[in-house]
């Protein structure tokens, strides 16, 4: 469990990485990140979390209930501190990775969320440019407005 706990940790610091910094790999990922939360993909997601806080707090569990033990006894056995030792680690590890995918979420929603700001505001510029255009051809035709800017006059 510990094994595979490390790999899900440092597979999900990869992509955290992957996510902070803009390059090709990241498009890649926002990709499948997009597809991966469509339909059921976002139910499994779901049910794979919660079966880890599930797990999570059956660690913690068990990792309080041995530290209870501990000092209840006089006498510390090898194999309660073996049982400590690791039980704390699959908790903490379990805990960061939990962290880790929250993290990974709210970076894909950031990037994805500044991707549709960024495609707006441009296609609001080459409106905005379009109109300005369309005024300055519409002011140029009529020869019979005068280019003096008014002046005001002195009372």
């Amino acid at each position: 469990m510990t094994q595979f706990l490390f790999g899900l940790v440092f597979m999900e610091m990869a992509l955290t990485v992957v996510l902070l910094f803009g390059s090709p790999l990241r498009t890649l990922l926002m990709l499948g990140l997009d597809r991966l939360k469509r339909g059921q993909g976002q139910l499994i997601a779901a049910t794979v979390a919660t079966t880890m806080v599930v797990v999570f707090s059956a660690t913690v569990y068990n990792l309080l209930g041995v530290q209870r033990r501990l000092t209840d006894a006089t006498m510390i056995s090898p194999t309660d501190q073996i049982l400590l030792a690791n039980s704390l680690l699959e908790a903490s590890l379990m805990g960061f990775s939990l962290f880790l995918g929250i993290l990974i979420d709210r970076l894909h929603y950031y990037a994805s969320e500044l991707y549709r700001l960024r495609n707006h505001l441009e296609e609001t510029k080459s409106k905005q440019r379009d109109y300005l255009e369309m005024q300055g051809i519409g002011s140029s035709k009529t020869p019979h407005q005068s280019t003096k800017e008014p002046t005001l006059k002195k009372t």
